[in-house]
Order: C-alpha cells, then structure tokens, then sequence
C-alpha cells in the first residue's frame, strides 16, 4: 500500500510498480465512469488504455493543490470518454450526409422541378429567393443563414415567410397539371 503522496512521488519518477499498483486500485472505477459515457464494453476498454497512457504522461501536470489524483484521473477518464463519444458521432454523421446527400438532393429536385416550385422560387424577391434557397434547398438552419448573410435571425424569418406566403400565393394562382 501506498499514501497518495508516495504514490505520486514514485509516480513522477516514472516508477513501474507505482504505476501498475494505481492501474490495479483505479481502473474498476474509472472503466465505470468511461463505460456510463461511451455504452460500449470494447469502447470503454480502448479509453481505459489510453487514459491511462495519458496519466502516466501527464503525472507530472497534477497538482494536489488543486484536488485529489483520483478526482484529477476522474476527469481525465471522463473527458475522454466524452471525446470519443463526440468523434464517433461527428464521424456518423458525416458518413449519413455522405451516403444520403446525393439521394435526398436528386429527389427533392426532382419533385420540386415537377410541381413547378423551382420556377416560382426565381420569380421571389432576392432577398427572400436566397434565404428559402439556402434552407429548403441547401439545408441551412435559420441560424446558419444569419451568420452567413450577417442578418439578425428575426429578419430572415421574415423574410422566409413572406417567400412561402408568396409561394403559396404564386402556386395556387398556377394551372393543376396531372403529375403522371
């Protein structure tokens, strides 16, 4: 048994056995709290390595001042827990949009060019054209169009519903042509 400021010691030293005694004390607990986050056994096993890899190199940026080395290797475990978890998110999400975009834009196009949309949008005002064209047609969120043109939001909600309400308008005033 050690005292956490033998342990720490020994561990600053780069010594073996120190390290391998707090592997053996802390990895229950810590595996714990990365497998609550990551919900995946082997996952959790992969972040336990590597947290501990991080720990043995980082020893040397604790300070007891601060907290306890259980609350410091608590934190280090949990953030990375939390960064594997957002990396494997961003990377499906990347791949859906990958495999979906495609799909999704041909098929929107198609069905908008075929009820005639397309040629009603050209016809809004240009302030109004590109906000509706940005959300519907490119995906943008309102927020994403206030950033990109420097609108406030309540202006390019605005200006999105007077475009559908002259949609509406325009597409209600066109002759009915069968689809088929």
């Amino acid at each position: 048994m050690y005292t956490e400021e033998e342990i720490l010691v020994l561990l600053k030293m780069k010594d073996r056995k120190a390290f391998n005694f707090l592997y053996d004390n802390y990895s229950t607990a810590l595996f714990t709290i990365i497998h609550k986050v990551v919900n995946d056994y082997c996952t959790a096993q992969d972040v336990l390595q590597d947290v501990f890899v991080k720990i043995w190199a980082r020893i040397d940026q604790y300070d007891n001042h601060k907290g306890r080395l259980y609350t410091w290797m608590m934190n280090i475990a949990r953030n990375a827990a939390i960064d594997i978890l957002r990396s494997k998110g961003e990377i499906m999400k990347h791949k859906i949009c990958e495999l979906d975009a495609d799909n999704c834009r041909n098929t929107t196009e198609k069905t908008i060019d075929a009820i005639g949309i397309k040629g009603l949008v050209l016809k809004l005002r240009p302030e109004c054209k590109t906000i509706l064209e940005m959300i519907y047609f490119r995906g943008y969120t309102i927020k994403d169009v206030s950033l990109s043109l420097d609108l406030p939001e309540g202006t390019v909600k605005t200006r999105l519903r007077e475009g559908i309400n002259n949609l509406r308008g325009k597409y209600r005033a066109m002759p009915m042509v069968a689809l088929c």
